[in-house]
C-alpha cells in the first residue's frame, strides 16, 4: 500500500479561512451598508443577553410616539423576521467558506499475513493520498468562494433594503390611516349635527321629508365611512406591529404620531436619480458578480472537462525479510468515452445566459427608475397641489360661508355642507401625502436596486357636495 510523500504545498490547504471570521466580516459589511443607506444600525442577536438588552431598548423607544427612523431601527435590531435573514446570510457564508476547502487526505493501512512452507511472512502497506488536481485548482476554488461571499453580502444588503422599505411604507400607512380616521370622525360629527337639525326643522314644519331624508342619508354614510376608517387604521397598526416583531405588551404600548411628516421643500431631481443608478444598484452589482464568476468557471471548465481527476500518492511497502519499498503513484483518468465537449458547451451557454441577464438587468433597472421617479414626482406635485391650492380654497369657502351665514345670506345647511366638503378635502390631502411618502420610500429603494411596484395614483372620492334644495 501507500504513504504520501511530504508536500510543502499542503500547508496551503490546512486552512482557507475561518468560517466564523468570514461571517463576522460579512455582518460588518451589512452593518456599513445599513449605516450608509438606511441611516440605522443592524443588530444580530446571538445570545439571551443581547435579546434582553434590545427588548429593553425597544421598550424605551415605545415610550414616545414612534418615528419612522425608530421603526426602522427596531426592525433591523429586534424583528425576528430580520434575524432570520441575518442567520440565513451567515449560513450561506459558511457554505461558501466550506466550498473553498480541500478534501481531507485519505489514509489507508493494510496488513497481510502470508504463510507457506512452514514460514509466516507479514506484509504491511500504508498510504496517504491527496487529489493533486484539487491542489492545483485551489486558487480557482478560493476565488470562486470569494465570489460567493461577495454575492452573499450583496444579497443580504438587498434583503436589508427590502426590509427597510417595507417598514417605512407600513409606518406611513399606519400613521395616515390613523389621521384619516380622525378626520372621518369630524365629517361624521358634522353630518350628525346636520341630520339632527333637519329633524327638528321638519318637526317645526320648515323642512320637507325629502330634505330630511337626504341629510340623514349623508349622516349614515359618514358613520359607515368612520367604521371603515377605524378598521383600516387598526389593520395598518397591526401590520406595523408584525413588521417590527413586537410582543403583545409592546404592541399595546405602541403610539403613533398624529400626522405624517411635512412635505420636503423640493423633490429629488432626475439627474441625481440617474447618477445613483449607475453606482449603487444592488441588482446590477449582483448580476456583474455572477457574470464574473461564470467567466472564471468557464476557463476552469475547459481544463476539468478533459482532466477531471488527478491523484498523487506516496507508497511505502514493507515485507518480512525484505527491504522497504518506497515510491509514488499517480492516477489519471483517460478521456476515452467523455471528451468534455458537453461540459465545455454547457459552460459557454451559462456564460452567454449570465451576460444577457446582466444586460437585461441594466436595461430594466433604467426603466424601473424612470417609472418610479415619474410616480414620485406625480405624487409630490399632487400632494403640494392639495396642500397649497385645494385645502386653502376649501377653507376660504368655509370662511366666506360663515360671513354670509352671519349676514343671513345663506342657511345653516349650506354652511354645514361647505364644512363637510372642507373636511373631505383634508382627508384627500392626507391620502396624497401618504402616497408621496410611499413613493419616496419606493424611489429610494429603486435607486439602490430593490424592485418596487410602481405607484398608481387612485382617484379619490369627491368631497361631499352641498345638498340640493337649500
Amino acid at each position: 500500500m501507500r504513504r504520501a510523500l511530504p508536500l510543502s504545498a499542503m500547508a496551503a490547504i490546512v486552512l482557507t479561512g475561518c468560517a466564523g471570521v468570514t461571517i463576522d466580516e460579512n455582518y460588518r459589511e451589512v452593518q456599513r451598508f445599513a449605516q450608509t443607506q438606511a441611516g440605522s444600525e443592524v443588530r444580530w442577536l446571538r445570545s439571551d443577553e443581547e435579546r434582553a438588552s434590545m427588548s429593553a431598548e425597544v421598550d424605551r423607544l415605545l415610550e414616545r410616539p414612534l418615528a419612522m427612523d425608530d421603526a426602522v431601527r427596531i426592525a433591523l435590531g429586534y424583528s425576528p423576521a430580520f434575524q432570520v435573514l441575518l442567520a440565513e446570510a451567515a449560513s450561506a457564508s459558511a457554505e461558501a467558506t466550506q466550498s473553498a476547502r480541500m478534501p481531507n487526505p485519505v489514509f489507508s493501512f493494510e496488513r497481510l499475513l502470508r504463510s507457506g512452507g512452514g514460514e509466516r511472512e507479514l506484509d504491511i502497506g500504508r498510504s496517504l493520498s491527496v487529489s493533486l488536481l484539487d491542489l492545483l485548482l485551489l486558487p480557482a476554488r478560493l476565488e470562486r468562494a470569494e465570489f460567493r461571499q461577495q454575492q452573499s453580502r450583496l444579497q443580504a444588503s438587498s434583503a436589508l433594503l427590502s426590509t427597510v422599505t417595507e417598514v417605512r411604507q407600513t409606518w406611513i400607512d399606519a400613521v395616515a390611516a390613523r389621521q384619516i380616521a380622525r378626520y372621518r370622525e369630524d365629517v361624521a360629527a358634522a353630518a350628525g349635527t346636520t341630520a339632527e337639525l333637519a329633524r327638528r326643522m321638519q318637526a317645526a314644519g320648515n323642512f320637507s321629508r325629502l330634505q330630511r331624508a337626504r341629510e340623514q342619508a349623508l349622516s349614515a354614510e359618514s358613520v359607515a365611512a368612520v367604521v371603515r376608517a377605524r378598521q383600516n387604521a387598526a389593520a395598518a397598526r397591526e401590520a406595523l406591529v408584525r413588521r417590527l416583531g413586537l410582543t403583545p405588551t409592546q404592541a399595546l404600548a405602541l403610539k403613533l404620531p398624529d400626522r405624517l411628516p411635512e412635505l420636503p421643500k423640493a423633490p429629488m431631481d432626475e439627474a441625481t436619480a440617474g447618477k445613483v443608478l449607475l453606482d449603487e444598484r444592488l441588482d446590477l452589482r449582483i448580476a456583474r458578480t455572477e457574470l464574473d464568476r461564470t467567466a472564471k468557471e468557464l476557463g476552469l471548465t475547459r481544463v476539468t472537462s478533459v482532466v477531471n481527476g488527478l491523484h498523487l500518492s506516496g507508497v511505502s511497502n514493507s515485507e518480512t525479510g525484505q527491504p522497504t519499498q518506497k515510491g509514488f503513484e499517480v492516477e489519471l483518468p483517460l478521456p476515452l468515452f467523455d471528451f468534455g465537449d458537453a461540459a465545455r458547451s454547457g459552460g459557454q451557454a451559462r456564460y452567454l445566459a449570465a451576460f444577457n441577464r446582466t444586460v437585461r438587468v441594466a436595461r430594466d433597472a433604467a426603466s424601473q427608475v424612470r417609472t418610479t421617479y415619474d410616480g414620485y414626482r406625480s405624487a409630490h406635485d399632487l400632494a403640494r397641489h392639495y396642500r397649497d391650492e385645494i385645502v386653502p380654497l376649501r377653507q376660504s369657502i368655509v370662511d366666506e360661508s360663515v360671513l354670509q351665514y352671519n349676514g343671513m345670506l345663506i342657511g345653516v345647511f349650506d354652511l354645514l355642507a361647505e364644512s363637510r366638503a372642507q373636511i373631505a378635502s383634508v382627508v384627500q390631502a392626507i391620502e396624497a401625502e401618504r402616497d408621496f411618502w410611499r413613493a419616496d420610500a419606493a424611489l429610494r429603494a429603486s435607486l439602490l436596486g430593490q424592485p418596487i411596484t410602481p405607484l398608481v395614483l387612485q382617484a379619490s372620492e369627491a368631497p361631499a357636495a352641498a345638498s340640493g334644495g337649500h
